[in-house]
C-alpha cells in the first residue's frame, strides 16, 4: 500500500500506560521536510455485536459513560485482549452483557474509530441466532449495564434524543435499515 503523505517518526516519548490505553507523542518528519508532533493513543482494539431477536428487535445495553457524564444505549461491545480472536471476544462479550450466546457470527467490517489520534481498530459483527444462556455470565467488576430490545424505528427515536450518539452503534443502524430490518 502506497503511503502517501508519510510521516517518519524521528522519536517516541511514552506518556502513559494504562490498563486500556498508552498515549504517546511521536515527533515526525513531513512530507515537506519540516516536524511535528502527533499525541497518538495506542489501543488493543475492540469488537461489536449488531445482535437481532427472532422478532426483529436489536440488542442494547444501556451503561453509563464516564467521558460523556451521561448513559447511552450502545450494540454491545469489548476491547479485545491480547492475542485474543476478535470473533471469540465478541461471542465473550454477547455472553458477558447480554445474556445471549451464538452459533453464528457474520463479521460486517472493521474500521477505525478516531484515525487522528488513535489506532482503535474495532470489528463489527452481526447474528440473528441469539440463544438465551441457562446462567448469565458475569460482567467486568468494573461494568453495570442493562439490557434492552428495541425495534429499529425505537432505536432510531433514541438517535434523535442523542441516547444512541456512538458511531459503533449508529452504524449498526445504518447497517441494519439497508438490510432491510423492519
Amino acid at each position: 500500500m502506497e503511503k502517501k503523505f508519510e510521516e517518519k517518526t524521528i522519536r517516541t516519548k511514552p506518556i502513559f500506560e494504562g490498563r486500556i490505553v498508552k498515549l504517546q507523542v511521536d515527533e515526525v518528519t513531513l512530507p515537506n521536510g519540516k516536524t511535528s508532533k502527533r499525541e497518538i493513543i495506542k489501543h488493543p482494539g475492540a469488537v461489536a455485536v449488531i445482535a437481532v431477536t427472532n422478532d426483529n428487535r436489536i440488542v442494547f445495553v444501556e451503561q453509563y459513560r464516564k467521558p460523556l457524564e451521561k448513559s447511552i444505549f450502545e450494540i454491545p461491545a469489548g476491547k479485545l485482549e491480547h492475542g485474543e480472536n476478535p470473533e471469540y471476544t465478541a461471542k465473550r462479550e454477547l455472553e458477558e452483557e447480554t445474556g445471549y450466546t451464538t452459533d453464528q457470527l457474520e463479521l460486517v467490517t472493521s474500521f477505525y474509530t478516531s484515525p487522528g489520534f488513535a489506532d482503535e481498530l474495532i470489528y463489527i459483527y452481526f447474528t440473528d441466532r441469539l440463544i438465551p444462556l441457562d446462567e448469565s455470565k458475569a460482567l467486568d467488576e468494573d461494568e453495570f449495564v442493562d439490557v434492552i430490545e428495541l425495534t429499529l424505528d425505537e432505536a432510531e427515536e433514541l438517535v434523535g434524543r442523542q441516547q444512541i450518539h456512538d458511531a459503533k452503534t449508529e452504524y449498526a443502524l445504518l447497517y441494519l435499515k439497508l438490510k432491510g430490518l423492519s
